[in-house]
């Protein structure tokens, strides 16, 4: 950075300042704009995630809140910036500024510009893919950052809008049942086990089972929780988990129910297994982390992050990209 740019960077940031003092926020008047956001279905049905921990269901904001929160709060100023990029690597900050309170949150973090895939690892050269990969790493970072210098109060009365949104747009119809079915079958949830989650037939559905099983699905996008963790399978189905990614095409069907899982056996630390380390260690909800993303990818036996193979820790790193990437395309 030049002299110059320097300068100016100082410059806008003094001036920032300056203007942030000068016309506060009015807190009752920024509240009611964040509730208002609140009541759109869209920004409710995913602003809320849901997942169990020691037999608790825990919910949290997503970070879709989170950037509609700071958005409407005022005189913050939020975001993800590369510091510097060099030998394959990134190097980047998500921060969250309060410029009325001087309130910061910063996060530093590291990126290496490479892809993983099952047949190795991949060198990444386009400008826009380190662009994507550096976004999706800090969208995490980024969510922390702004919660930290949120007032919690603000946040929960957000978070009870948004239950409120969902409870009042729940669609029970045949072809929201239709749509439910289809977006668990993705992870391997047949309907009879939500019927068994539900207790009911999935015609008689109620809307608060309906905002209940939104949250799961949630959940399950964020990689907070398994599907194995709220759908356990039904009795005289197979036991067996094939992993779609790799089982080849009709074993699925053609899997018994007595076959025994395979015991994955520890293997050498790999870039994979070092990239998802760092993805796991940015979440906000770290213990159990690693088993969840595993099990959501049907490793339902590794028993930690050293026990996952190099292909498994690669998909656990796109599958969670891809929900990111799903999230903010659904946000624009």
């Amino acid at each position: 950075m030049t002299a110059i740019e320097s300068s100016r960077a100082v410059q806008e940031v003094q001036a920032a300042m300056i203007v942030a003092k000068r016309f506060p926020r009015d807190e009752v008047a920024a509240v009611d704009r964040i509730i208002n956001a609140c009541t759109r279905p869209a920004l409710a049905n995913s602003a809320v995630y849901q997942y169990s921990r020691g037999g608790t269901d825990i919910t949290g904001p997503s970070i879709r809140l989170a950037e509609a929160i700071a958005q409407n709060w005022g005189n913050l100023q939020f975001g993800i910036r590369e510091l510097e990029s060099r030998d394959g690597e990134s190097t980047a900050e998500a921060f969250a500024w309060d410029l009325q309170t001087n309130t910061r949150q910063t996060k530093t973090f590291q990126v290496q510009h490479l892809r993983y895939t099952r047949n190795g690892s991949k060198q990444l050269n386009d400008p826009r893919d380190i662009y994507e990969l550096v976004a999706n790493n800090g969208a995490r970072r980024l969510r922390a950052c702004i919660l930290g210098v949120i007032p919690g109060d603000v946040v929960e009365a957000a978070l009870a809008q948004c239950e409120t949104t969902m409870a009042a747009n729940a669609d029970t119809s045949p072809e929201a049942q239709q749509k439910i079915v289809a977006a668990f079958g993705k992870y391997g949830v047949t309907k009879e086990q939500l019927e068994a989650r539900i207790q009911r037939r999935m015609d008689s559905i109620t809307a608060a089972q309906v905002i209940a099983l939104r949250k799961i699905m949630s959940s399950l996008k964020d990689g907070m929780s398994s599907p194995e963790e709220w759908f356990p399978k039904l009795q005289g189905a197979s036991s067996e988990s094939v992993d779609p990614f790799t089982a080849p095409a009709g074993a699925a069907a053609t899997s018994e129910a007595t076959t025994e899982p395979t015991q994955p056996q520890p293997g050498p630390e790999s870039p994979a297994h070092t990239a998802l380390r760092d993805l796991i260690t940015s979440c906000d909800f770290q213990t159990g982390s690693v088993l969840r993303i595993a099990k959501g990818l049907g490793i339902t036996s590794a028993p930690s992050l050293a026990m996952m193979s190099a292909t498994a820790c690669q998909e656990a790193i796109d599958r969670w990209n891809e929900v990111e990437a799903e999230m903010e395309g659904n946000d624009q």
